[in-house]
């Protein structure tokens, strides 16, 4: 089906559960803000604090080391390496418990200092403390479960990532408030709740994907006989990997960045732009769904050699990312309230909120474009474009927003640098990809004449 069926129809086909089941994951998210959210600004604005950071490790081991992960395991399979394949597996959950075990250590010690840095102060600092306390303290198992599920979606089987994720998300959904709030025989434990809830849903989750690969009906198995850790494997998946994972820390640390500028004009100001750029964040998963299956496909036409059908799947996913998030942007300019009242409704934060969703929200669908475009050149293992887009975004924000501070001290300058970002970000990525960045410039196959095909046969 990679290889042969056509391009568009698969994609849709494989995308389509994964699209709402990573939109679901997101809404889950979502449900916890609005449950934290009355709890008080001030827990609204502890969590918007660890967001940016939480993201961080979401982003890196679901799409970053974990596209590494899925464009290792696609191109093997392409080439008919599947003993590679199959090893490749147990290099993944290595990984994966070596950088939670970082991220842990990381954040434990040094989160005091870094939402300090980026506004936090007073009850919403000790709200972030509390929140990223508990879920960094499960990193490694945030880490293996998003690795194990991108090692099933490299072999081209979205469904069963999918059913996992929409499974835990039910369970979660009422499990989170009753752990915030106390409902029946669970203990209150405010903003902590949601993090402990979090944490669950990954333990199960972990469980069901390990026992999924052990039980030998995946392309791919996980076996731990005879296990003997190779270097080239490990750098199969990181030559990919470790590179987005740069693109990802720029990412986040535009957020960071951001939030810090925001931070200078209160706790309400944090919430509310924490609060609008929660639905960017709900960007990523939708276009990650489109995404793993064009990891997959893309790096399966490599492998077995297909570059012009590698190409057009690259092109005909980035069609479908900008026109779906150009649309989520545009109704969220023109209707900001609609979205950041669903959370809080205290004045400073919906106006921080809807100039943030008014400036960055047209530039969406450029948005989406880059992404699937990175997506896609995780598969061909070609990612020097994406962190040059990456790091002009970095640039122009951070650059943008300290100019925007100096010159008016008005914040919604600080969001037009964020707009100016995202759309070098597409275009660059586009540019990129158009101009031959990963084969040299195009030549599409010209369609032939009735006549050539007679011959042809």
């Amino acid at each position: 089906m990679l290889l042969e069926a056509p391009i568009a129809s698969t994609l849709v086909r494989l995308a389509t559960p994964n699209v709402l089941v990573m939109l679901a994951q997101a809404s889950v998210g979502l449900m916890e803000t609005y449950f934290v959210a009355r709890l008080g600004t001030d827990a609204l604005a502890g969590v918007a604090l660890v967001f940016p950071v939480l993201m961080l490790m979401q982003m890196m081991s679901a799409g970053a080391v974990g596209g590494g992960i899925s464009s290792a395991i696609a191109r093997a399979l392409g080439a008919g390496r599947r003993a590679d394949a199959d090893a490749l597996v147990v290099h993944a959950l290595a990984i994966a418990v070596g950088f939670g075990l970082l991220f842990m250590l990381a954040v434990l010690g040094g989160g005091r200092w870094l939402y300090s840095a980026m506004g936090g102060s007073g009850a919403s600092l000790d709200a972030a403390l509390t929140y990223s306390g508990v879920v960094f303290s499960g990193a490694i198992l945030i880490w293996v479960f998003n690795s194990l599920a991108n090692v099933i979606r490299g072999t081209g089987n979205m469904a069963v990532p999918a059913v996992v994720t929409s499974v835990g998300a039910a369970a979660l959904i009422p499990l989170s408030p009753c752990l915030i709030f106390g409902w029946g025989l669970f203990p209150r434990l405010g903003v902590a709740g949601g993090a402990v809830a979090v944490i669950a849903y990954y333990v199960v989750g972990s469980i069901a994907l390990v026992a999924y690969l052990r039980a030998g009906r995946s392309v791919v198995r996980l076996s731990f006989a005879d296990v003997r850790f190779r270097w080239p494997l490990f750098r199969d998946i990181l030559r990919v990997g470790a590179v987005a994972a740069l693109i990802t820390v720029q990412t986040n640390l535009t957020i960071a960045i951001a939030t810090g500028f925001v931070g200078r004009f209160g706790p309400a100001a944090i919430a509310g732009y924490g609060t609008g750029s929660r639905l960017e964040y709900l960007l990523v998963p939708l276009v990650f769904g489109l995404g793993g299956p064009l990891v997959a496909m893309v790096g399966t036409n490599i492998g077995a050699g297909q570059r012009d059908r590698a190409l057009r799947a690259a092109w005909i996913g980035a069609g479908i990312a900008a026109g779906l998030t150009e649309i989520i942007g545009l109704c969220a300019a023109a209707l900001p309230h609609a979205w950041l009242s669903l959370f809080d409704t205290d004045p400073a934060m919906l106006d921080a909120g809807s100039r943030y969703l008014r400036a960055v929200g047209p530039f969406y669908g450029l948005f989406g474009l880059g992404m699937a475009l990175y997506f896609a050149s995780q598969g061909a293992g070609r990612l020097r474009w994406p962190l040059l887009a990456n790091l002009t975004r970095l640039a122009i924000a951070a650059g943008g927003g300290w100019l925007a501070l100096r010159w008016s001290g008005d914040v919604s300058y600080v969001f037009v640098a964020l707009s100016a970002a995202l759309a070098a970000f597409g275009l660059m990525n586009a540019g990129a990809v158009a101009s031959g960045a990963w084969f040299g410039p195009i030549a599409w196959p010209q369609p032939r004449s009735r006549c050539e095909g007679d011959s042809s046969k």
